[in-house]
């Protein structure tokens, strides 16, 4: 710790800044401290009953607070890349110590849907692609709440459309300092309470829960944009299963067979349907799709799209 200290940023060791925090008034450390307890006890603030999050800086000096916000993020910005001076455990370390490149991958490797390492990867977020470049995210912003910059319970790996605005980017997790209606990825996980279905008018994928988890819903469709994200989705794979048949259809007709029937039609609805994977990126909305299209009333519109029958 006291190497890591020793480090220089912007002409200013970090140990530096330790000392300009340790000789503020009395007064104003106090309120750092009980700031930082309370930041710090993140997991009591979703038990019920919770006090309110702190949702206003503790120094009210800005330069103070940029000192203290430095600082702390340091652990995260030169300490995460370079190796933070302890392992992945906690025990202290001289050398080797936890790096970025190490927690990315462990996430990834606890998060593997499909052992096969070149199967795609999902996000835990969204459902979608992890991509090639997946970001590691602050639930509570580091920003805001440097303190939590390297806390366990704040980090996740997901995907680069969820972390970027108009999505997650530095929104805040809470209400007014209130996480009552609020998910967490570890300490209130949404994962089994949202419901993805589908709304027939708007075409459309809406996200949805049971009462007493709604809010919570509601706050995370707003947070991802999950609900316009999903429909997207749902609409490009509705217009790739039209391509398959549309494809298949000029092949049945090029060799002089029949059109497609409505029962072969919802027999490839059904087969598709079966060979869906929930270890693939959008297996939800996807899953969504495969029981809209197996209705009656949608498989006979869908036929009139395709122009498949007259």
């Amino acid at each position: 710790m006291w190497s890591f200290l020793q480090r220089t940023e912007a002409g200013q060791t970090l140990l530096s800044r330790a000392q300009t925090l340790a000789g503020l008034p009395a007064v104003q450390k106090a309120a750092l401290a009980a700031w930082v307890q309370a930041v710090a006890a993140l997991p009591a603030h979703f038990q019920p009953g919770a006090a309110l999050w702190p949702v206003r800086r503790p120094l009210g000096n800005k330069q103070d607070w940029n000192v203290f916000k430095a600082l702390m993020e340091s652990f995260y910005e030169k300490g995460f890349v370079d190796g933070l001076p302890y392992q992945a455990d906690g025990t202290p370390t001289a050398a080797g110590g936890l790096t970025y490149a190490d927690y990315v991958r462990s996430f990834r490797a606890v998060h593997r849907l499909n052992p096969d390492p070149d199967a795609r990867e999902v996000c835990v977020l969204c459902g979608g692609h992890l991509g090639d470049t997946p970001h590691v995210d602050h639930w509570v912003t580091k920003g805001a709440y440097p303190l939590l910059s390297v806390c366990a319970d704040n980090l996740l790996l997901i995907c680069s459309t969820c972390n970027e605005a108009p999505n997650k980017g530095q929104k805040p997790v809470h209400s007014g300092g209130s996480f009552s209606d609020w998910f967490h990825p570890y300490l209130r996980a949404g994962n089994a309470h949202v419901q993805l279905h589908y709304v027939l008018p708007a075409f459309a994928v809406q996200c949805s829960a049971a009462p007493a988890d709604q809010p919570k819903t509601t706050n995370l469709d707003g947070l991802l944009n999950l609900s316009s994200r999903w429909t997207r989705e749902f609409k490009a794979e509705y217009a790739k299963q039209k391509d398959v048949l549309r494809g298949r259809e000029r092949q049945r007709l090029a060799l002089g067979q029949a059109r497609h029937s409505l029962a072969e039609i919802q027999q490839h609805v059904q087969q598709w349907a079966a060979d869906l994977s929930p270890n693939e990126p959008h297996h939800a909305v996807h899953s969504v799709l495969s029981h809209a299209l197996m209705h009656p009333a949608r498989t006979q519109a869908w036929l009139a799209e395709l122009a498949l029958i007259t």
